[in-house]
Order: structure tokens, then sequence, then C-alpha cells
């Protein structure tokens, strides 16, 4: 035994690992995930428990009314409807009020001035549990669509998985514009590249998590052990934040593949996107530079590095010119198969690294923000986290980076 280890050249062996481990490990992932990500598909015959839909608004009249148009369209299996009007300075109001004589479930509240600590989707979300009168409660974004038989799938996915007390999902996410094209499939890579999904499911570990606040249902028992939106009235990340915590408490989560279940664009614009990841990602990796420095580092040697290094290792005629190819083979492969699930161009997978590291400088102007103090977002400007159960929430009428 000793012997043969004493014959390994060890050099060639960490360079092979290196051109190859993560981009393997990553197109593994996206492969598993591919064959077992939830997927809810099949509808409940019949109407499960009352659900209460919960819609936070701040400043949606583009679009409010298709969201809670499609949410009215499923029918029995939605027993009431309720919005919160947060504070929006546009015509959401006017909007909300025109619904509500159309459609006799729905309820319009407008909560209190954001209280000083507060994020402003949590505080909506919270004063949306407090009036909700369901057996389930399944929070949407007002900028997502819900599918016809939508809730119906959703009430399946509780009694295929009696367990969970959370049931979140990521709808088909639209990407019209070429900076969403680019950008957004990075955000499916996030989910699909790095975690095994059924883990979620399986395990109490609370970093074997994930979560999308566009589609998520959580059961009103579920929703007071993990302390409710009041627990983590400091987060940004707000849907990691109570999904983390609820793994904590020992409530059992679900990530799903929404794709039948909803649609959503996050962003209008590029521009848009940039801003949204802008204020998520430093505190979604952690909230401090070491994280942030991990985060950056895996993305170069999973997604970028085999792109750079393998056609210079084969043209100078490297003896590591085919474990680079290997690495180039895994990561574009893992690609391909993301872009087949999401509808992405082929320009996009081309570009993949472009996308990485545009990806990464979004994630240093995240820092710089959480940096010195102000993330911009609707209108609002935060203090960094652990400042902010301190710090008054800033109300700005206008915000150029939000």
């Amino acid at each position: 035994m000793i012997p043969y280890l004493q014959s390994i050249d060890w050099t060639t062996t960490a360079w092979a690992a290196l051109w190859v481990g993560l981009p393997a490990l990553t197109f593994l992932n996206i492969l598993l995930n591919r064959l077992t990500w939830p997927t809810p598909r099949v509808e409940a015959s019949e109407p499960g428990p009352r659900t209460s839909v919960l819609i936070p608004a701040r400043n949606e009249e583009a679009h409010i009314e298709a969201c809670v148009r499609s949410v009215a369209a499923q029918g029995d299996f939605v027993g009431e409807i309720v919005v919160c009007n947060d504070h929006s300075t546009d015509r959401t109001g006017e909007i909300l009020a025109e619904l509500q004589r159309e459609i006799p479930h729905l309820q319009v509240i407008t909560g209190p001035p954001l209280p000083p600590g507060w994020v402003g989707k949590p505080h909506a979300c919270h004063k949306l549990a407090q009036a909700a009168t369901g057996e389930l409660w399944m929070y949407v974004d007002a900028d997502t669509r819900l599918k016809p038989g939508a809730v119906a799938r959703v009430h399946e996915s509780f009694r295929r998985h009696p367990k969970a007390g959370i049931v979140t999902l990521v709808p088909h996410q639209i990407m019209d514009s070429r900076g969403e094209r680019l950008l957004m499939p990075l955000l499916y890579l996030t989910y699909l590249a790095w975690l095994p999904m059924v883990l979620v499911y399986l395990t109490r570990n609370r970093f074997m998590v994930a979560a999308n606040g566009q589609c998520l249902a959580i059961t009103p028992d579920a929703y007071r052990r993990v302390g409710g939106f009041e627990a983590i009235a400091t987060e940004l990340v707000d849907d990691m934040a109570l999904c983390r915590l609820a793994k904590i408490r020992g409530v059992r989560v679900l990530f799903g593949d929404g794709s039948h279940v909803a649609t959503c664009r996050m962003y209008g614009s590029g521009e848009e996107l940039v801003n949204g990841f802008s204020k998520n990602l430093y505190e979604g990796t952690g909230n401090n530079p070491v994280s942030l420095l991990f985060f950056i580092g895996s993305l170069l040697l999973a997604f970028v590095v085999p792109y750079l290094s393998a056609p210079v290792l084969w043209l100078t005629g490297s003896q590591m010119a085919p474990w680079a190819l290997a690495g180039l083979g895994f990561t574009v492969t893992g690609r391909l198969l993301l872009d087949r699930r999401i509808g992405a161009p082929l320009w996009s997978t081309l570009l993949h690294p472009l996308a990485v590291l545009v990806m990464i400088g979004v994630s240093l102007r995240s820092w710089m923000w959480a940096r010195k103090g102000t993330i911009l977002w609707k209108g609002r400007a935060y203090a960094n986290r652990r400042y902010r159960a301190d710090a008054p929430t800033d109300e700005r009428k206008e915000v150029a980076h939000g």
C-alpha cells in the first residue's frame, strides 16, 4: 500500500482534482436534481383545507391585477384572498379597490408605518398572517401568476408529504430581456448545482435548506412553531431565513419545482435584476466577508476556470489538458441540462463564464451596499443586518437604486 502511495504523482493528482472535482460535483447535483426534484403536477380532486392566499404588495401597479385575478381563478380551492397594500405610492391601492368590487372574497389591508428594525416584506407578511382565517396560508408575491390548478397542486403536495409544514416552490421564471436571459439562469444554478433537493425535506439539517418566497405555503401550526415573521423581522432574504428557522425548530420543509404551479418575472430588466441581486446576495451568502469569498471562489472554480483553462492547456500541449477538458465537459453539460429545464437560449450557455463574472461583480456591489449600511429597495433604505434591529427604516419616495 505504501509503495503504491509513493508512486502517485501528487502534484498531477491535485491539479486533476482542481480541473475536474468541482465541475463534476455540480454536474452530478444538477443531474440528480433533474431526476428527483419534487415537482407538483397532480391536482387534488377536490378542495382541501380552506386556503388563504396572502399577497404582500408595495408599488405593484404593473402586476397586482394579473396576480389577484390568477388567484381568484382558482375557484373553490381558495377561501379568501388577502392583500397587504404596504404603503404604495403608485396606483396599487386604486387597482385593488376596483378589484374588490368585482371579487367578493378579496380583502385589502394596510399595515401601520414600518416599525424600527423591520424589513418591509416580513412586516407585510406578518400583518397578512394576523388577518388570515384559513387552515392553510399560501404567500404569493405580487409579480407571480398562478397557473390553473395551482392551489390544487399545492394541496396535493401537502397530502403526498404529510410531514411538511412548509411547501415552497420555484415558479417558472420569465426572462424577456437579454440581461435576464444572461443572469437569471444563475438563480436556478444556485439552487440546483450545490444541494440535492430531496435532502431539504428528508433531513432536519438547517444547512440543507432552499426556499423561494414567490410561492410559499405554510400551515398555521407550523407558522406558530417557527415564530412567524416576527422571528425574522430584520431579514431581507426572508424566505431562506424562515425556512432555515423552520428546520431548526423541527418543521419539515418541502422545496419543489413550481413550473407547473406559477410563473414570475422577478425583474423587468437587467438593471432591476442587478439591483435585486445586490440587495440579496451578501446577506444570502452569510453576511460576512469570509462566506462571500467562499461563494466567489466556488463560482470561479466551478464555472469560470474550466472555460479559461481547457483551451489554453490544450493549445500548449499540457499533460493536464485532458483533465481540464473533462472539467469543461462537466460544466457545459450541466449548464445544458439546466437550460433545457428553464428554456434559456443557447447563447446564454456560451456566455456562461461572462454571466458568472458579472454575478461576482454584483456580489461585490452587494457587499459594498451592506458595508455602507444603506441597502436600497422598494423606496426604502435599510441598515446592515447586524445593526438593523436598532435602526429606523429610512422611508423614501424615490430611490435611484430601488
